[in-house]
């Protein structure tokens, strides 16, 4: 794909204008080296991941083909491994010679390169079944490798519907900190079922100090006038890697300001336009959080600052050949 092609392509995103890629619903693995059907059974009953969540992970996405922002997620997941005080089974290019492998493996079995959705998950192994983590015998991975699922355009269009939890708050950083990426996401999960229920996209989650954090698989801006707001990482956040990429490139770029701040639920009425960040979703307009409504649409910061991600994610891409996958 030619970069003039890839930066339309973007920017048709950002602009909401384009049409939805096919789709395949396979999925393919890699346990340990081993390639296979992620419908066939891989690891143990005993795997620490499995019984306790004792596990770490990261996602990436393709650009053209290029595994989008590859070293952040790698240092991200070297310092959740540090949190566990689990070791890593891999270096840094032995896990990427590991996800070229199982990719291509995907694009053979489904005859096609579409862009990617690309999931590692770390455990600290099997073993004898208890708490004690002397007890788990080795590291294990499972790579998954799927068609990126983008968010629709009719979604793009309209915005996200968000609502916020009221059963459950965050985590608070010091029991189990947002800011590892661990397998363990039962608070994420009930949140966002909560929000689902009330015909919600996502869910808004805030502590237990009532400070808005980030959403299930998210983080939240807002937008007021020229200057965009973010939780603070303080608030119990993951940091996220889109939400880095915005602050230190985006917005620069678009000649957004950027304030990192304590934000309550109060708060959500002086704000003009909301939006997602993630690596999948990009940046994602949101419409309404319960009754409060933002501005969607092309005449907003939100869409400006899509157009800069675009434009960003195309020279990040064109620097990073060596990561090419398809």
């Amino acid at each position: 794909m030619s970069s003039a092609v890839f930066s339309t392509q973007l920017v048709s995103a950002a602009a909401t204008c384009y049409a939805s890629p096919v789709v395949h619903t396979f999925i393919q693995a890699n346990t340990d080296g081993r390639l296979h059907d992620a419908a066939k059974a891989s690891i143990s009953p005993l795997n620490r991941g499995f019984l306790y969540g004792d596990a770490i992970y990261e996602v990436w996405r393709t650009f053209d083909g290029v595994a989008f922002t590859f070293d952040e997620h790698w240092r991200r997941l070297e310092a959740s491994a540090r949190a566990l005080h689990m070791a890593l089974p891999f270096t840094r290019d032995e896990l990427f010679s590991q996800i070229r492998r199982t990719a291509r493996a995907f694009f053979k079995t489904v005859g096609a390169k579409p862009e990617l959705y690309i999931r590692l998950q770390v455990t600290r192994g099997a073993g004898a079944i208890g708490l004690d983590t002397r007890l788990a015998d080795r590291a294990s991975f499972v790579i998954l490798v799927q068609s990126l699922k983008e968010v629709p355009p009719e979604k793009r269009a309209k915005g996200l519907k968000l609502s916020l939890a009221t059963s459950l708050h965050r985590n608070h950083p010091l029991t189990l900190n947002p800011a590892w990426k661990t397998g363990n996401y039962l608070n994420n999960l009930l949140c966002l079922r909560e929000a689902l229920a009330r015909g919600a996209d996502e869910v808004v989650m805030t502590s237990l100090r009532g400070e808005i954090t980030e959403a299930a698989v998210s983080n939240l801006f807002f937008v007021k006038g020229r200057t965009v707001v973010t939780p603070r990482l303080q608030a119990g956040i993951l940091s996220g890697i889109t939400r880095r990429f915005i602050l230190g490139t985006v917005a620069p770029r678009a000649g957004v300001k950027t304030v990192e701040k304590r934000v309550s639920v109060t708060d959500l009425a002086g704000f003009d336009e909301c939006f997602l960040s993630g690596t999948t979703k990009g940046i994602a307009p949101v419409c309404a959080v319960d009754r409060q409504r933002f501005r969607v649409g092309k005449a907003t910061v939100t869409a400006s600052l899509n157009v800069a991600y675009a434009a960003a994610a195309k020279e990040h891409v064109a620097k990073h050949g060596d990561l090419r996958i398809a």
